[in-house]
């Protein structure tokens, strides 16, 4: 019994480490450089980087499952093509939020130095510019809703402190697998 509960003690404390490389759990992450950390939202700048992306037709549980899918299948076909995907983090579910509707996009980090050439129609390569990112961390599962009510609070921290932001586009950002006991969840606003 002492043992399971130091287990899961030294669980928890590890989970809870900050930086970058807890963060990522050890896997290959986006490269970047905190600018600036108050009580409301940190400031990062990110390095251009690659990702794989798929379009996620609705917001719903089976839609979401099925763009996941799609990057697994993706990233299997490159497997038995000889070429290697390594795990890496994070996960971003990029929302644009249009007139009449959101247009979702789910999307997995490339490491620098893995060829990812496409050829499934459904899944596209994607360069991200380097950029500034302003971040809201929050914990629990990940959800539309939770993202959403955090990028509220990131949006009001950051119309109070000032900042020039793109008000049509947030990026909910996951570490874990969903099924974690513990989540460390972001919201990105990208600086105007």
């Amino acid at each position: 019994m002492k043992q399971l509960l130091f287990s899961v003690l030294v669980l928890v404390l590890v989970s809870l480490c900050s930086g970058q490389a807890a963060v990522c759990r050890q896997q290959p992450c986006p490269e970047y450089q905190t600018v600036d950390t108050n009580e409301d939202f940190e400031e990062r700048r990110y390095v251009a980087s690659d990702w794989i992306t798929t379009k996620v037709d609705s917001t719903s549980d089976i839609d979401m499952v099925a763009a996941s899918n799609r990057l697994k299948a993706y990233c299997q076909s490159l497997k038995e093509a000889g070429h290697e995907m390594p795990d890496s983090w994070p996960v971003l579910i990029t929302v644009r939020e249009g007139e009449d509707a959101l247009d979702l996009s789910l999307s997995w980090f490339v490491p620098p130095g893995v060829k990812a050439g496409i050829t499934d129609a459904s899944v596209t390569l994607q360069h991200k510019d380097a950029a500034t990112v302003y971040v809201r961390a929050f914990s629990g599962t990940p959800s539309l809703s939770s993202g959403q009510e955090n990028v509220q609070i990131l949006r009001e921290a950051l119309v109070k402190a000032g900042k020039s932001f793109d008000l049509r586009i947030f990026v909910g950002v996951g570490y874990e697998p969903y099924y974690s006991l513990i989540h460390h969840n972001e919201v990105w606003i990208y600086a105007a």
